[in-house]
């Protein structure tokens, strides 16, 4: 071998110098994810491996992207075959307190509200499929592409990535992203509207003590709530049958190591695992068109507009029971758990210092992961065969 060819094929090993600049641009939305999980520890659970999934999806030659053939392509096979999100429910079961739920089942209204994030998005991304897809034709979103993005409002990451893998595979890049992104912002987004849609008497209103459950209670709500869903809507199940196995293993006493692991350790490591897959799937040429901006606008709407349902049903129960419902719990309407129960009660004793609502705020979060898992079993019932 010459020694000019020798020096050639030598540099050829080099990714550097096969770079692009859409791969540049990339990396450095890869730092700007760091720096929110690092510095400003937004969701850094979440955040961090994220941010390095995209990082060494883009490093050209270093096969480290969902869509390549080494081990980050293996651990991507725990989303693509629909194993993550489930346990991920699994864990959330264990982890999850239902008791203020079962004490208010009246909270169940504040998490159909926090819907309205699903259904305005859905109709807003249909219309631009209808009136703009025909002259922008990245833009032709079709129906099964307009409910993987409305999902977005659920605030729920792995609702987002079950009903994206079933009904849009090739947009779960940009959906997954901005679902776990805008659950990650929630402490920004949320208290401005919460602000916004609340009087100050409102604010300050001191909630009374949630009702005593009992243990009885405690363990049939998940077993009911698991036959009726699977007889009524069987195409959630996945993910209702593992959200409440999870929390009968909590409840019954009798599988302490269990749940002990669920809630711990393999808590953490599926978040990683899950976190670390989708960021690896933002490769430059799935992320870097102009969908991926409308997708992640039509996303912001949807937790928007799911923040303003969950408010809106919150004042309406206000004034219903005469006061005895902080509308800030209105928030955690969108099941961005525990994150909006945490920014129910930072806002709430920004306002009343001896206020303390996050065990009421739980209620509507649990009441919202069940309902916008069922809305995306309806939405893969209609439109996810084949």
């Amino acid at each position: 071998m010459e020694s000019g060819e020798f020096w050639t094929n030598f540099l050829g090993t080099f990714g550097l110098l096969d770079i692009v600049w859409q791969q540049v641009v990339m990396i450095l939305i890869s730092f700007l994810l760091a720096y929110l999980a690092i510095v400003k520890k937004y969701e850094p659970l979440i955040l961090l491996p994220i941010a390095f999934g995209v990082l060494i999806a883009n490093i050209p030659m270093s096969n480290l992207s969902a869509y390549g053939s080494g081990i980050i392509s293996i651990l991507y096979q725990g989303i693509k075959m629909e194993i993550y999100p489930p346990m991920i429910f699994l864990c959330l079961g264990a982890l999850t307190d239902f008791r203020p739920l079962i004490a208010n089942p009246k909270y169940a209204f504040i998490g159909i509200g926090g819907q309205l994030g699903i259904f305005t998005a859905l109709g807003l991304a249909t219309l631009i499929g209808i009136f703009i897809g025909p002259y922008i034709p990245d833009l032709a979103f079709t129906l099964k592409e307009a409910m993987a993005i409305s999902i977005i409002g659920s605030s729920d990451g792995p609702t987002t990535i079950y009903t994206t893998n079933r009904l849009a595979p090739d947009m779960l890049a940009t959906i997954a992203i901005a679902a776990y992104s805008y659950m990650a912002l929630v402490p920004i987004i949320q208290p401005p509207i919460m602000r916004m849609l609340t009087t100050h008497k409102e604010r300050i209103t001191v909630m009374p003590e949630p009702k005593q459950v009992t243990k009885r209670q405690a363990i049939l709500f998940p077993i009911g709530l698991t036959l009726g869903t699977l007889l009524l809507v069987p195409t959630a199940g996945p993910l209702i049958a593992m959200l409440m196995l999870g929390n009968l293993i909590r409840e019954s006493g009798v599988a302490d190591r269990i749940s002990d692991a669920l809630k711990g350790d393999l808590l953490s490591i599926l978040t990683m695992l899950i976190a670390l897959s989708i960021g690896s799937t933002a490769t430059a040429e799935n992320i870097l068109q102009l969908k991926t901006i409308v997708i992640i606008l039509l996303g912001l709407l949807a937790f928007a507009f799911g923040t303003v349902g969950g408010v809106l049903m919150a004042k309406l129960l206000y004034y219903v029971t005469g006061g005895k419902v902080n509308p800030l719990i209105g928030n955690s309407g969108v099941s961005a758990m525990p994150m909006a129960a945490r920014v129910s009660q930072k806002v709430a004793q920004e306002y009343n210092s001896s206020n303390f609502v996050i065990m009421h705020a739980m209620g509507p979060i649990v009441a919202s992961t069940i309902g916008s898992a069922i809305v995306a079993g309806i939405f893969i019932a209609l439109h996810g065969a084949g």
